[in-house]
């Protein structure tokens, strides 16, 4: 199933094609695939060249027990629909500055920046991503050894997008229902806050 955005004004197509569904195959993704998603987000910019992102991944097919942690630590809401995604992943920043141990402000910004390399080289491959801000952080840091000065940003199912009949009828409901966003003016002023762009 594909869910192109209706955009105001003409965008590149990976961009137009990007979503994220709930219902996924539970096809295994290649290990040489999931090496290429990795290498965008290798590629993507950041404050000072810090590269503050990490990742810890699993596939369903590859790594069983190392996936089930990841999705333990998933809250319920998404349980109920990431049990089919063949890869699950915890994006993580590193909060300070290598060199002199300063708080990098950018840190989640940057991460969040290489998973959308990440994003957009998956839609490339005919992949769907979903992030996800309900998992349990605490437990994220203590199940997968996080060490103190990472902080855990965002869980992330990885597969091939699948039928929405799987899905639980509100899920389904959701997954159907076209996309939106608010127009350009509510969020992109010139000058000065809130003086629309035109």
């Amino acid at each position: 199933m594909e869910k192109p955005a209706k955009t105001q004004f003409p965008i590149h197509d990976l961009l137009m094609r990007r979503w994220s569904p709930r219902a996924f195959d539970e096809r295994p993704v290649e290990s040489h695939t999931l090496r290429s998603l990795f290498e965008a987000a290798r590629w993507a910019p950041s404050s000072n060249n810090e590269q503050p992102w990490r990742f810890i991944m699993a596939s369903k097919h590859d790594h069983d027990t190392q996936w089930k942690r990841l999705f333990d630590c998933l809250a319920e809401g998404n349980r109920r629909w990431a049990f089919r995604a063949p890869v699950l992943m915890l994006s993580i920043a590193s909060i300070n500055f290598e060199d002199d141990g300063t708080p990098n402000r950018h840190a989640f910004h940057d991460t969040g920046l290489a998973v959308e390399n990440l994003v957009l080289q998956a839609t490339a491959h005919g992949l769907v991503v979903h992030q996800m801000a309900g998992f349990d952080v605490e437990k994220a840091r203590a199940e997968l050894s996080i060490p103190s000065g990472f902080e855990p940003v965002a869980m992330i199912a990885i597969g091939y997008p699948g039928d929405p009949a799987v899905l639980p009828e509100r899920l389904r409901e959701r997954e159907l229902r076209p996309r939106s966003r608010r127009p350009i003016g509510e969020s992109t002023f010139v000058g000065h806050w809130g003086n629309p762009i035109g």
